[in-house]
C-alpha cells in the first residue's frame, strides 16, 4: 500500500484533463475557485444532481468560524480502528519506505499546499479522535492561506483553533484527548464523509449549509450555472418589484421578449458587470426554438 501516490490518484480521477498537481491530484484553476467563493451551496449543487451526483452533499457538522466560505481543493485521508499488526506494518513503511516523520494526521498536513482542505474520514471518532488541534490548524492556516478542514471525527482546543481566523473547520465533535487508536489506510484516495463522497482534488465548498464536494471536471461548469442562476436572480427580482412580470413569468421559461430585456439590463446595469464573461446565446437560441414550436401548435402554451 502507498500513500498519495501519483499513479491511484491518475487512475481515480480519469475525467479531470487539466493540470495536477506533483502528487496526482487535479488542479481546478485558481480562478473557478475565486469564482466558487461568490456562490451560493445549492446553485452550485443544482448541476451535480442533475448529472447523477447524489452524494456530495453532508450538512450534519459542528463548525468553528461559520461566517466564513471555505473554498479549495480536498486532500483526503481515511483512518480506521487500531489494530496492532496493520498499524505497525503502515507506520514502518511511512517511515523506512516514503520518509515520513511524526503520526499519521502530520504526514497529511505536511502534504498541503495553498488552497487545500484537509477532507478526513475518521469514521466518526470523537474520544482520541481528534484529527486537529491548535497546532495542526495553525500549520493548516499557514500552508493553505484560506483552506480549512472538514473532519467526520473529532477536534481539540476549540478555543485556539476559534482564533485562527483565515481558515473555517467543519467537524462532529470536540475532546481534550489526543489523537490515538486509529490507522491511517487512505491518503489521497476515496474519501467518504457522512453521507457523501470526496476524491483528491475535488473542489469542497463549505457553507452554512454544510459541505459540498465538486468533481473537478464539473467545476467550471457548476461555476458558470453557479453564476447565471445568481445573476438571473437579480434581474428577476428587479423585474418582480418593479411588477413588469409575474411570478409565474419569471419561474417558466422565459419567452424571446424576456431574454432580450434581460439580455439588454445585463449589459448596461452595475450589478452585472462582474459577470460580463458569461453569454446567452445557447438560451436564447433554446427560447427562439421555443416560440418556433409553439407558433406552429407544437407546444401548448
Amino acid at each position: 500500500m502507498k500513500f498519495d501516490y501519483y499513479d491511484d490518484i491518475v487512475q481515480i480521477t480519469p475525467l479531470w484533463k487539466g493540470e495536477r498537481f506533483a502528487d496526482g491530484r487535479p488542479k481546478v484553476p485558481d480562478d473557478i475557485l475565486r469564482r466558487m467563493r461568490k456562490i451560493t451551496l445549492e446553485e452550485a449543487w443544482g448541476p451535480l444532481w442533475g448529472k447523477g451526483y447524489r452524494y456530495q452533499f453532508e450538512g450534519d457538522f459542528k463548525v468553528i468560524n461559520e461566517d466564513k466560505v471555505l473554498v479549495g481543493r480536498a486532500v483526503t485521508a481515511v483512518m480506521v480502528p487500531y489494530r496492532p499488526d496493520l498499524h505497525e506494518t503502515l507506520l514502518n513503511y511511512g517511515y523506512e519506505q516514503e520518509g515520513r516523520r511524526g503520526f499519521f494526521n502530520q504526514w497529511v498536513i505536511d502534504s498541503l499546499v495553498e488552497d487545500d482542505v484537509v477532507v478526513v474520514d475518521l469514521f466518526d471518532k470523537i474520544y482520541q479522535g481528534t484529527f486537529v488541534g491548535g497546532n495542526l490548524s495553525t500549520a493548516i492556516a499557514a500552508r493553505t492561506k484560506r483552506g480549512g478542514s472538514v473532519i467526520w471525527g473529532g477536534v481539540r482546543d476549540v478555543e485556539q483553533i476559534m482564533g485562527i481566523d483565515s481558515i473555517k473547520t467543519y467537524y462532529r465533535g470536540n475532546d481534550p484527548t489526543g489523537i490515538g487508536d486509529v490507522t491511517l489506510v487512505g491518503f489521497n484516495g476515496p474519501c467518504r464523509i457522512g453521507k457523501a463522497i470526496c476524491l483528491p482534488g475535488d473542489v469542497v465548498l463549505g457553507t452554512h449549509s454544510g459541505v459540498l464536494f465538486i468533481p473537478p471536471h464539473l467545476a467550471e461548469e457548476c461555476v458558470v450555472g453557479a453564476e447565471k442562476s445568481h445573476i438571473r436572480d437579480v434581474w428577476g427580482f428587479i423585474r418582480l418589484a418593479e411588477k413588469r412580470y409575474t411570478t409565474a413569468q419569471i419561474d417558466a421559461p422565459w419567452t424571446v421578449s424576456m431574454w432580450e430585456d434581460f439580455i439588454d439590463w445585463f449589459a448596461k446595469d452595475p450589478q452585472a458587470e462582474e459577470y460580463r464573461h458569461l453569454t446567452w446565446d445557447e438560451e436564447l437560441r433554446e427560447a427562439k426554438e421555443r416560440q418556433d414550436k409553439e407558433s406552429r401548435g407544437e407546444i401548448r402554451l
